[in-house]
């Protein structure tokens, strides 16, 4: 590598780095091979291997271009597959930003490569006589002269994007630079070295410099069709079609095409043929599109590209106008309403143009059906394969070979095939048929009295096009739902057949546990087996066979483990050191500790010393057995034994009872050989069965009583001999006298050595000697079986915290699921784990837990009432370390950091992640230890830590007896043992820290680091503390430094902790060609640090995610699954699922996370098996890192285009022939937003987001690419979830707007007196469709399958009954808006951008200023629309005369409307206060009035706030604009439509009428410009002249009312209906005067005209919205529901909110008196 650096001009430090990086990479993969093939020796496989991954992308790139690569590679030559290996992660490594183009990486690699292997065959410089040299070589060579040019290009191009604001088609981004680099001309274009000359280094605002390259991002709603035109048209013909066959009203459509029926017959036939012109029409619309957006890429891509398109054109409109004239020709055959003969010939030729039209449909079927055949041709790179495909798709280097297997092939289609067949059987039948008789008789309508002035004549044609617009709308959107019904059952079957929730809680896991063992030891320890070696039959066979027996408890698993003790002792570790960090993270006590561990091999005990909790209960009911069973020793037995764990009790405590009482009296005493005499009596009563015999069964129970006793005596906090001894007597008369069936004289018991010999004192005196307090094993052992004896119930709610049992039981239930084998951890892949991190929280201070909110509540607190049995095992834990005043934990500072993370770890900060992510080092470094422990030491090492273990819990016990009155004691500071002490690794024997150093890393991409810690930012000081915690992270950021010419330098830098130099050290520094964001941030930051990643995977992890430790032990068997073919490839992303950890916190987050978890589960689990389209959805999956490293790494980075930057990597992943699985058997922890104002503005994000992917190359590619059944999923999965909630709000406004013409130009009224079916079951399957999307039911569908699936049924149905009661509905419908705004108007005027939503605790109330800025445009203004829309219906509709009419048919546009208005206040704490709404509306007037200035606010200011509102459409192009005001002219037609029902207008239809109208409008703003004039002219000064001119323009207005009244038939009523008419004409004008914002500030007096009536609509869109608010905030009552509402899962778990809510809590200090006396 040094050779490398030398020669080709890399830096020191990247030369470091990827020395490091490829020797761990061979020696991992070295340690992969078998031992049969292991040597000390590089095996040339492994070097070759690593070789060909790292180029596989450059080869194919090569084959693509039509060029021979580089690498000239000898047979068994390691020394140059490493070479060329080595070069290649060098220019990979110093790449910085090009790595997010990597055909650009090939182009340079393949030129230095050549160059390398000129160099190693000793070619000779022509020109010089001397050896060749590289083209560019010198220190720093390949940064200054090959990776900064580029970057210098690609840096210009986005500072001309105007941070990112320019339209997409104005400038270069990633992509574009990239697909330069797949022109066959590149090499000619820029030659090597590359001269910056060249076109292609041109830079804006340069016209000659190379434009887009490969596609046109062009904004538009248009992309949906041409990126899925497939889609679109099939639904277009098949509406057509239906149509056409319902027509003739026929109860079947086939019966119209019998010939029986004669000439309809044959109408209905020939009609059927329009479907050819209709799809020739598309065809040609989809010609167009091409044009349109893609035209000036056609003169700069080639010309062939133009001809094509213009080609494509012609052919569509050829095949128009011929399918026009053919028709045409079968209609003349028709005469006087018959058919000539001729006819038949003409459908004939008809046909058979469509047979040669569909002709390449037919071909993709072919393909389709055998896959193999079509991704060959699409991967081969022969000529003659372009040329037969060029007509039909551009050449491209990605998307080729995209077809999976045959029987993947099959299930999908399977599964679309039969969600089709529903969804068109149902529009049929209940969508489109029953429109067809009220269409007809609507149409048939004559003489019509409009109540306006209608334009078109009597015409009824847009009467019928305002019925079927809503019914066409939900059924072009209603695939949505019923792919949410049939996903649904589909992943519910796929995870019972993956056994999920098999094991649900606590009781299920106590029924199975016996076979837990086995299936630990099976699936988390090693399989002996050659590494990569591929499973035969029988192996599989005996797998399979192995996993039954485990799952179904064919064998007696537990049997097996007792018989081979080392398995149950791993076992035992392992379970051990999980309860451990149970414990360590506070979510369980010291108590639940012992009743879960398994206990060591201690006292001489015969069987597995199962927990405590699977034996409680167990004892009692055995002494009820042997008292009622009668029969003999082997009955009884029997019927013990049928309970495994009731025989592993009686054995267990007959075992330590003996052990105890022989180790209590002293030996070579009397009482001694008494004691040991009477066992060994049992022990040949039981051998030889005559146990039931010899003694009495009914006396056991008192036998019991006095044994009990005498434990409970022996675990007092202070010893009384006195009372043990007389226990012991007692206990000793009971058996002797009692309990022997056979009553024997004391000469008898002496003489068997029952008795004392000589009776000088009483028994037991002085003969007893209890350990000492030290001896923490034997009172431990002595408190289990206490707790085994005394225990009266199951425990099934042990432990109690129930994070902790949904732990245990996912955990558990994952073991019994098809889990690849583990290998051993030096065999096992290598990964690293990547934390992108900017500024978000690491470690909460002291002054963030006790900083108050408005209402008084701190964090602490918060989480104090919110978690209250996680605090009490915190100071339990506390109280264990040596606290002993609660006071402590806010003064000393190891206390108060301990504070401090135990809130920090119920946050979203990053000290919590990377605990989590550390569990991985962990977890190897035990697995390590297991994997070489031989028997000995397993033996010794249980023991050990149970010694340990009793220490650290025993010490906190007043030696007190489990479940008994609190039998504790306060821990003694001797005794005190630290956390660590009682972990596995006190038995690691050193190795085991370099093993899992070479198979993990963990690095955190902290990008400022520098900055903070030259800042001194506390953030800076608390990541030096984690990296001083955790010896395996790594820390990398960008440093600047100033150079000596005063330019500021860019480098890449990680960083660790040196334990031996105590202090930060710098590991790696590669200097960067410039600043590192250039496009989206967070994939900036992860391409800059994933240099610093080793291994052969890597997950990616982002900053509000957690991990669990028994998670991280199935690591290496998750990354097993990249050597699984899963269909006809292996995967490169493997899915992750998800556990929201947030959901507790309130109703909100409950929903959230119950919409996550069905999302990140069952809908993850479909998109894999069967869909086939999973893609990359966000952390924590993890990808094949060598697969991506040459393929543009996790993520893609482009300004706004990429802001969703996790979805491309696996959009890029798919293209490039990738695969993408989902397991469900690992999972890892998730925050997510909490408060409502923190959700909606993270959905606005991932809304805009899909806005962006809708007119990306990659879902055009996709949408293109992939076969017609996959396409489907890809679109209903990705942005066609979007915009299918689009089409349901749009539904809504069609439905109510149509309903508005109809019902105000009198055609409704018309049309009831006249039809008969004007509401028929067209329009009421529309609303319900509608309305069970508003309410989320098709949301909650998937969510009450898995809940079903993984808790029960019955279970998922109460969650979903609560989930209601608490305003779900409300939730979700809220959230279709948010969704559609954001969504629709990223399409169509851009505006995308990355939103901060926090990811704090939200307990706040939200003031209405602050809803409002949020809100206001996205849903209380539209809510206002369709509310006055739907008041006027009710004034002037027909069906406001019949109440129940006018309900079912706009209740659900009516609940949208109050979700709307009233969700923000509802999911706000004291959002129903009367006193908070009356100061937020005062607050919200303050904004509103208040003026700004140059450095003000959205905050401070209206102005402001409205001027960054709106700035979108200053962004956005002329179709944009076009189609804005398109819009807005909308709200004129409130107007048109009102002002012919006032009363002044006479029943006058003239148009004059509608244009003296307008006349109110300019004497408003002539009166509004006059006020505003005087007021900048005269209020300063003069302020009495401008009270005038007020008082003028109101007694005018009133004047004119007043004559108005006199003279004219205006009614005073008319005042408010005119409101009604001309308010929102005022709001459509300020709308599209927005728009025309650049031509009217030229104008000053105009403009603030504009911000003046703007502010005044603002301010009533406030008082609206207020309105019903402050009637609830009046009514009694709905506070304290309204909170219960939002806060009731948290008032389930104890917590008294409303107390919180209205501050009426205590000080801290009385909160704490409150809590330390009950945790102690």
């Amino acid at each position: 590598m040094d050779w490398l650096g030398a020669f080709f001009g890399f830096q020191r430090d990247n030369v470091r780095n990827q020395r490091e990086h490829l020797v761990l990479l061979l020696a991992n993969a070295q340690m992969r091979l078998s031992s049969a093939d292991f040597s000390d020796t590089l095996e040339p496989r492994i070097a070759r291997q690593i070789r060909r991954k790292l180029l596989r992308n450059y080869t194919s790139w090569c084959g693509f271009l039509g060029r021979r690569p580089s690498v000239y590679v000898p047979d068994a030559d390691p020394r140059a597959d490493l070479l060329f290996a080595g070069l290649y992660l060098l220019v990979w490594g110093e790449a910085a930003n090009l790595r997010f183009v990597p055909e650009c990486l090939c182009y340079i690699y393949h030129h230095m490569a050549l160059e390398l292997h000129r160099i190693l065959e000793g070619y000779m410089d022509t020109t010089t006589g001397r050896p060749a040299n590289p083209a560019v070589h010198g220190e720093n060579a390949f940064l200054t002269r090959v990776v900064t040019p580029i970057y210098g290009v690609i840096r210009a191009e986005v500072e001309s994007s105007r941070n990112g604001t320019a339209p997409h088609a104005a400038w270069r981004n990633y992509d574009d630079i990239n697909e330069y680099f797949w022109r066959r001309d590149v090499f000619d274009r820029l030659g090597w070295p590359m001269e910056q000359s060249r076109q292609f280094f041109r830079t804006p605002p340069d016209r000659s410099r190379v434009r887009k390259t490969g596609f046109v991002e062009a904004r538009s709603f248009w992309n949906i069709y041409r990126s899925f035109d497939r889609l679109w048209v099939m639904l277009l013909l098949y509406l057509q079609a239906a149509a056409i066959m319902a027509w003739e009203g026929a109860m079947w459509p086939w019966e119209d095409l019998r010939s029986s029926r004669g000439t309809k017959a044959k109408d209905t036939q020939v009609r059927l043929l329009t479907i050819f012109i209709t799809w020739a029409v598309l065809r040609f619309l989809q010609s167009l599109l091409d044009i349109g957006t893609q035209f000036r890429r056609a003169f700069r891509d080639g010309r062939t590209l133009l001809v094509r398109m213009v080609l494509k054109a012609f052919v569509a409109a050829g095949w128009i106008l011929a399918f026009a004239v053919l028709y045409k020709e079968i209609w003349n055959q028709r005469r006087n309403g018959n058919w000539m003969s001729a006819a038949n010939s003409k459908i004939t030729r008809f046909l058979y143009a469509a047979a040669v039209f569909i002709l390449p449909e037919v071909l993709a079927i072919v393909l389709f059906i055998v896959p193999w055949v079509r991704n060959a041709l699409e991967t081969t790179n022969w000529k003659i394969c372009y040329a037969l495909t060029w007509w039909f798709q551009s050449r491209s280097f990605v998307g080729r070979g995209l077809r999976e297997g045959t029987f993947d092939n099959f299930k999908y289609s399977v599964f679309w095939v039969l969600l089709l067949a529903v969804k068109f059987a149902f529009s049929y039948w209940l969508q489109i048929r029953p429109l067809v008789k009220p269409t007809k008789e609507i149409y048939k309508l004559s003489g019509i009295t409009y109540t306006w002035h209608e334009f078109f004549g009597q015409s009824n044609r847009f009467a019928v096009f305002v019925l079927w617009l809503p019914v066409v709308l939900i059924y072009l959107m209603d695939i949505q739902i019923w792919y949410a019904i049939f996903s649904s059952l589909t992943g519910a079957f796929v995870g019972l057949f993956a056994h999920l929730g098999e094991i649900r809680d606590m009781k299920q896991l106590r029924l199975r546990f016996q076979f837990f063992a086995s299936a630990m030891s099976f699936n988390i320890m090693p399989e002996e087996q050659q590494v990569n070696e591929r499973s035969f039959l029988p192996s599989r066979l005996r797998n399979f066979w192995q996993r039954l027996q485990l799952r179904y408890g064919f064998s007696r698993s537990f049997r097996k483990i007792e018989s081979n003790q080392v398995e149950a002792r791993r076992f035992a570790l392992v379970w051990n050191e999980i309860i451990n960090k149970f414990r360590e993270e506070d979510i369980v006590s010291d108590r639940e500790v012992e009743l879960l561990e398994l206990p060591p091999e201690l006292w001489n005990v015969r069987v597995i010393r199962w927990p405590c909790f699977l034996l409680c209960n167990e004892l009692s009911l055995a002494l009820g057995q042997a008292k009622e069973v009668p029969g003999s020793d082997h009955r009884l037995w029997r019927k013990v034994c049928k309970n495994d764990y009731r025989h592993c009790a009686v054995i267990e405590v007959y075992d330590s009872a003996k052990y105890m009482l022989l180790e209590i009296i002293k030996e070579r005493t009397e009482e001694h050989g008494i004691v040991s005499q009477l066992f060994r009596e049992f022990d040949e009563s039981m051998q030889m069965e005559k146990f039931t015999v010899e003694y009495k069964m009914s006396e056991l129970e008192n036998v019991h009583t006095k044994l009990v006793a005498l434990l409970r005596l022996i675990l007092e906090p202070k010893k009384d001999m006195t009372k043990i001894v007389n226990a012991l007597q007692t206990l000793y008369d009971v058996v002797i006298r009692d309990f022997q069936a056979e009553k024997r004289s004391m000469e008898q018991l002496r003489n068997e050595g029952l008795a004392q010999s000589r009776p000088t004192s009483l028994l037991f005196v002085d003969a007893v000697a209890l350990p000492e307090e030290e001896t923490t094993t034997f009172y431990k052992q002595v408190r289990r079986m206490y707790t085994i004896l005394t225990s009266r119930d199951s425990m099934i709610n042990v432990p109690k915290n129930l994070e902790a049992r949904r732990r245990i039981a996912f955990f558990s239930n994952s073991l019994f699921m098809n889990i690849p084998r583990a290998t051993q951890v030096e065999k096992m892949m290598s990964f690293s784990v990547l934390t992108p991190y900017y500024n978000e929280e690491v470690l909460y201070s002291k002054d963030q837990l006790y900083k108050e909110n408005e209402d008084g509540i701190s964090i602490l607190y918060y989480l104090q009432q919110i978690y209250p049995d996680e605090w009490e095992y915190f100071i339990e834990r506390m109280k264990r370390e040596g606290l002993s005043d609660i006071k402590e934990l806010y003064s000393e500072k190891e206390r108060l950091r301990d504070l401090r993370h135990w809130v920090s770890y119920r946050g979203q900060t990053l000290t919590r992640t990377v605990r989590g992510m550390m569990y991985y080092y962990e977890a190897l470094k035990m697995l390590t230890f297991l994997d070489s422990a031989s028997e000995h030491d397993l033996r010794t090492g249980s023991r050990e830590l149970a010694t340990l273990g009793s220490s650290r819990i025993g010490s906190s016990r007043r030696d007190g007896v489990a479940g008994g009155s609190g039998h504790y004691s306060r821990a003694s500071s001797s005794h005190t043992l630290s956390r660590a002490s009682s972990s596995v690794s006190t038995l690691f024997k050193g190795s085991e820290y370099g093993t899992v150093l070479m198979k993990y890393t963990y690095v955190v991409a902290c990008q400022i680091y520098g900055q903070q810690k030259a800042n001194n930012v506390p953030h800076a000081f608390e990541i030096l503390e984690l990296m001083k915690k955790y010896e395996a992270l790594r820390v990398a950021y960008v440093d600047e430094r100033q150079s000596s010419g005063g330019e500021t330098e860019y480098f890449s830098v990680l960083v660790k902790y040196d334990q031996q130099l105590q202090r930060e050290v710098e590991i790696y520094r590669v200097k960067l060609p410039g600043p590192l964001k250039l496009g989206e941030g967070k994939p900036e930051n992860q391409n800059h640090a994933l240099i610093f990643t080793r291994g052969d995977a890597v997950q990616t992890i982002d900053m509000n995610q957690d991990n669990y430790f028994e998670e991280a032990l199935k690591m290496r068997n998750l990354l097993e699954e990249f050597n699984r073919y899963y269909g006809i490839r292996k995967p490169k992303i493997l899915g992750v699922r998800e556990h929201v950890f947030t959901g507790s916190v309130s109703s909100l987050a409950w929903f959230m996370s119950a919409q996550e978890t069905s999302f990140v589960t069952l809908g993850q689990r479909v998109l894999a098996d069967p869909l086939k389209v999973r893609m990359h959805y966000g952390h924590p999956d993890v990808f094949d890192r060598l697969w991506f490293v040459g393929r543009g790494g996790i993520s893609k980075a482009s300004r706004v285009i990429n802001i969703s930057e996790d979805i491309f990597a696996g959009f890029n992943c798919t293209l490039r022939g990738g695969n993408v699985t989902h397991h469900e058997y690992i999972q890892v922890g998730k925050g997510r937003d909490v408060g409502l104002n923190q959700v909606s503005m993270f959905e606005a994000k991932v809304a805009s987001g899909n806005g962006e992917q809708t007119l990306s190359r990659d879902v055009y590619r996709l949408g293109h690419r992939l076969d017609f059944f996959r396409m489907l999923s890809f679109f209903y999965t990705t942005i066609g979830f979007y915009f299918n909630t689009m089409m349901v709000v749009l539904t809504v406004y069609a439905f109510v707007w149509g309903r508005f013409y109809l019902a105000l130009s009198g055609l409704e009224d018309y049309i009831s007196r006249n039809t008969s079916s004007t509401n028929n079951a067209a329009l009421g399957a529309v609303l319900n469709q509608q309305f069970v999307i508003q309410l989320g039911l098709f949301t909650a569908l998937p969510m009450i399958v898995e809940n079903s699936l993984e808790h029960g049924f019955l279970t998922a149905v109460w969650d979903f009954m609560k989930m209601q009661l608490q305003f779900a509905s409300v939730f979700y419908t809220f959230s279709m808006g948010t969704k559609t705004h954001y969504y629709g108007r990223t399409i169509l005027h851009g505006g995308a951008k990355y939103r901060a939503t926090g990811r704090g605790f939200v307990v706040e109330h939200k003031k209405f200023a602050e809803n409002y800025r949020l809100y206001a445009r996205s849903h209380f203004i539209k809510a206002i629309e369709l509310g006055v829309i739907l008041t006027l219906y009710a004034s002037y509709g027909s069906a406001s005369g019949n109440t129940l009419v006018y309900i079912l048919l706009t209740i659900s546009s009516w609940f949208l409307v109050l979700s709307w208005i009233l969700a923000p206040f509802i999911f706000n704490p004291s959002g129903l206060d009367w006193l908070k709404n009356f100061n937020d509306f005062e607050d919200f007037l303050n904004w509103i009035w208040f003026q700004g200035g140059i450095s003000v606010k959205s905050e401070q200011s209206w102005e402001k706030w409205w001027e960054e509102e709106t700035d979108h459409l200053r962004m956005t192009g002329l179709w944009g604009s076009i189609l804005e005001i398109i819009l807005d002219l909308r709200f004129f037609f409130f107007q048109y439509a009102i002002v012919y029902r006032l009363h002044i207008a006479g029943q006058s239809r003239s148009i004059l009428v509608y244009l003296l109208s307008w006349a109110c409008i300019l004497l408003a703003f002539v009166a509004l410009m006059t006020v505003a004039y005087f007021r900048d002219k005269y209020s300063a000064k003069k302020h009495i002249r401008y009270r005038l001119i007020q008082a003028i323009v109101v007694s005018g207005t009133v004047a004119a009312i007043v004559l108005l009244l006199q003279f004219t038939n205006f009614q005073f009523v008319d005042t408010f209906t005119g409101l009604l008419a001309f308010l929102p004409t005022g709001w459509g004008i300020v709308s599209i005067a927005l728009v025309f914002r650049p031509f009217l500030r030229r104008s000053e007096m105009v403009w603030k005209t504009v911000v003046t009536v703007a502010r005044l609509y603002d301010i009533l869109f406030g008082v609206i919205v207020m309105a019903p608010v402050a009637v609830l905030s009046w009514l009694p009552g709905l506070q304290e529901m309204q909170t219960r509402i939002l806060f009731n899962d948290a008032f389930s778990r104890g917590l008294h909110i409303s107390q919180i809510i209205t501050g009426k809590k205590g000080s801290l200090r009385y909160v704490s008196q409150l809590v330390f006396p009950v945790c102690c």
